[in-house]
C-alpha cells in the first residue's frame, strides 16, 4: 500500500521487489469486462490467487499454458455446457493486476454472460467492485495513479484527441514527468538538509552561495511548463460547459443546431418555442464542448416558460463560458449596448472571461447605418475587455470566427503530444508551485533554512499524490469507484 513519507530517509527509500502488499490473501474477483447486449463476443475476467483452479473446474481441463489461447467448453455442475470459447490465462506478477489473470470469452449476450458469472460465483469468485481491477493493479505497483485514471479516461474520451492523450498518459508520460521533478524537490530537500545538519562547514554553506536558489528557480520553470501542459490536458478530457442565452427568438436554438451539424433544437418564429434546457455535446477544433440551449430571458406569465427561464438563469450560473446570443435587427433599443444588454439580462455584467457575445443575423444588414451601428457597438465591447463575433446562424457566416475566439479565449490550444489530466491534478501542481513559492521567499528573504525545508516537504507531497505516492484512502476510493465493473 501507499503510505504517507515524511521523513527524507524514506522518501529515498527504494521498494523491496514483493510490493506493497500481499495480496494472495485477497478474494478472488470476477466480472463481465465487455457492455452487455448482443455482439459476437463477450468476456468475463478473473483475478486472484483462485482464479486459475476455478478456470480448470469450470472446463474441466486439468492446465492452461500462460499467454496462449486455449479452445474450452465451459460446464455448469452438473456437466452440461454453458457456452464454448477461448480462455486466457496470465500468470502473476506478469499481468494486468499482478496476480493471475484468467479471461473467459464465449460468445455476447446477456444470458450466456450471465450464466457464465453465475457459475464462476458458485466455483467461488466474487463479484469485483467498480474499478477493482485496476485498483489492484495500482495496489501491486503494475500502474501509478494517473496510469489508472488514463484507462477511464480513454475509454470515456469523447474525441481523438483525448483518446490519444490519454493513451500517452497510460503509457506514463505524465508520470515521468512528474516522477523528474519529485527527483529534483528530493535532491533540493538533500542540500537544504545538509545546510541544516552541517552550519559549521565551510564546504556545505548552500543557503547563501546561489546554488539551492538556482535549483529551485530552474525546479519551478519546470512545474509552471507542466501546469500548462495539464491545462490543455483537463480541457481534452473535460471539455468546457458553454450555456446560449438571451432574449427569445435571438437564434440561440440555430446557433446550437449550427454547432451541432444537425437539427437537435425545434426552430421557429414563435417567441418562447424552447422551454427547457437542451443540452448537446461536440467537438469543434479538438475542444469538446458541452453545449445547453435555454428558454429566451423574459417577463411572462406562462407558468411553463416561467419555469424553463428559472432553469436557464441556473445553468447560467454553472457556465464555464456563456454565449449571450442577440438579434442585430431588433435586440438594441436606441442609445443602448451589448453590455448593456448583458447587465439586463442577467442582473449584472458577466466578467470578460466567461463572456462571448455573438451578433447574430448580420446577413440581414443591408444598409450602411445598421452596419455602422454594430460596428460602433463592437468597438464599445473591445474597450471594455469584452469580445463579440458577428453571426449568421442562416447562412454560416462567422461560425468558424466564433469557434476560434472560443477556443482562444478558454485557452486551448493542445501541443501535438498533450497529455489527459484531471482537475486534480492542476490542484495539486498549483499547490506545488505555491508550496515552491514559499520556499523562494524563504531562501531569499529570510535566509531559514528550516522553513525552506518545510515548504520544499510539502511541495513533494502535493506533487506525490499525482502519481499516488502519497494518497488518502478516500482520494482512492473516490478515483477507482469512477471506473467500469470489470475495469
Amino acid at each position: 500500500m501507499r503510505v504517507i513519507v515524511d521523513s527524507l530517509e524514506l522518501a529515498l527509500a527504494v521498494p523491496d521487489s514483493s510490493g506493497k502488499s500481499n495480496s494472495s490473501g485477497l478474494a478472488t474477483i470476477a466480472a463481465i469486462a465487455t457492455p452487455l447486449g448482443r455482439g459476437g463476443v463477450g468476456v468475463i475476467r478473473l483475478s486472484g490467487a483462485r482464479a486459475y483452479d476455478i478456470a480448470c473446474v469450470l472446463t474441466g481441463k486439468s492446465a492452461f499454458t500462460p499467454r496462449m489461447a486455449s479452445f474450452c467448453r465451459f460446464y455448469q455442475a452438473d456437466g452440461t455446457v454453458i457456452d464454448e470459447g477461448l480462455v486466457l490465462y496470465f500468470k502473476g506478477p506478469h499481468s494486468f493486476t499482478g496476480e493471475d489473470v484468467l479471461e473467459l470469452q464465449g460468445h455476447g449476450g446477456m444470458i450466456l454472460q450471465n450464466q457464465l458469472l453465475a457459475r464462476v460465483f458458485e466455483l467461488g469468485a466474487k463479484q469485483a467492485s467498480a474499478g477493482e481491477f485496476s485498483y489492484r493493479a495500482f495496489d501491486n505497483d503494475k500502474l501509478d495513479l494517473v496510469q489508472a485514471e488514463a484507462i477511464a479516461d480513454a475509454i470515456d474520451a469523447t474525441s481523438a484527441a483525448a483518446a490519444s492523450s490519454a493513451i500517452r498518459s497510460l503509457s506514463g508520460e505524465f508520470s515521468q514527468k512528474i516522477n523528474q521533478l519529485l527527483e529534483q524537490l528530493i535532491h533540493l530537500r538533500l542540500h537544504v538538509e545538509a545546510a541544516i545538519d552541517f552550519p559549521d562547514e565551510e564546504d556545505v554553506d548552500f543557503l547563501s552561495d546561489g546554488v539551492i536558489q538556482n535549483k529551485l528557480e530552474q525546479t519551478q520553470d519546470k512545474i509552471q511548463q507542466v501546469l500548462a501542459t495539464a491545462k490543455q490536458g483537463q480541457l481534452l478530457r473535460d471539455g468546457i460547459h458553454v450555456v446560449l442565452a438571451g432574449r427569445p427568438n435571438a437564434g440561440k436554438s440555430s446557433l446550437l443546431n449550427r454547432l451541432a451539424g444537425q437539427e437537435r433544437a425545434i426552430v421557429t418564429d414563435v417567441a418562447g418555442t424552447t422551454r427547457d434546457t437542451l443540452q448537446e455535446t461536440v467537438v469543434l477544433n479538438g475542444l469538446t464542448l458541452h453545449l445547453t440551449d435555454t428558454a429566451g430571458l423574459r417577463d411572462t406569465e406562462d407558468t411553463v416558460e416561467r419555469i424553463g427561464i428559472e432553469r436557464a438563469r441556473t445553468a447560467i450560473t454553472q457556465a464555464d463560458m456563456l454565449l449571450m446570443v442577440y438579434d442585430v435587427t431588433r435586440d438594441l433599443e436606441e442609445e443602448s449596448t451589448p453590455l448593456q444588454l448583458a447587465e439586463q439580462l442577467f442582473g449584472e455584467l458577466p466578467e470578460a472571461k466567461r463572456l462571448l457575445i455573438i451578433a447574430n443575423k448580420s446577413d440581414l444588414l443591408s444598409d450602411t447605418n445598421s452596419e455602422k451601428t454594430i460596428s460602433v457597438s463592437q468597438n464599445e465591447v473591445k474597450d471594455r475587455g469584452y469580445e463579440q463575433v458577428n453571426v449568421s446562424c442562416e447562412t454560416g457566416a462567422g461560425i468558424d470566427t466564433l469557434v476560434e475566439v472560443l477556443c482562444a479565449k478558454v485557452g486551448f490550444h493542445p501541443p501535438e503530444n498533450s497529455l489527459i489530466a484531471r482537475t486534480r491534478h492542476l490542484d495539486a501542481l498549483r499547490r506545488t508551485a505555491d508550496y515552491l513559492a514559499e520556499a523562494h521567499e524563504q531562501l531569499t528573504v529570510f535566509q531559514a533554512g528550516e522553513l525552506v525545508a518545510e515548504s520544499l516537504r510539502q511541495a513533494q507531497y502535493s506533487l506525490g499524490e499525482i502519481t499516488g505516492e502519497f494518497s488518502a484512502d478516500d482520494l482512492l476510493g473516490k478515483i477507482f469507484g469512477s471506473f467500469c465493473i470489470g475495469k
